[in-house]
């Protein structure tokens, strides 16, 4: 038992699964499972990006330039 959810209850689940998404659907909605959980794991193991926004300073003293 996973969790208290036994086999029949799995069965049960996919069967549903495949009656609702039909069985070309579910390797679809295999792989974009995987890529979120993909993602989702580079990005909490990946640091935080640096954050290249300019100042608002700088962008004052650009439009200055122009004029």
């Amino acid at each position: 038992m996973i969790g208290g959810i036994g086999v029949w209850e799995l069965l049960i689940i996919l069967v549903i699964v495949m009656v609702l998404f039909g069985a070309n659907k579910l390797p679809e909605i295999g792989s974009g499972l995987g890529k979120a959980i993909r993602n989702f794991k580079k990005s909490t193991s990946e640091p935080d990006e640096i954050d290249i926004t300019p100042n608002k300073d700088k962008v004052e003293d650009k439009s200055d330039k122009d004029a």
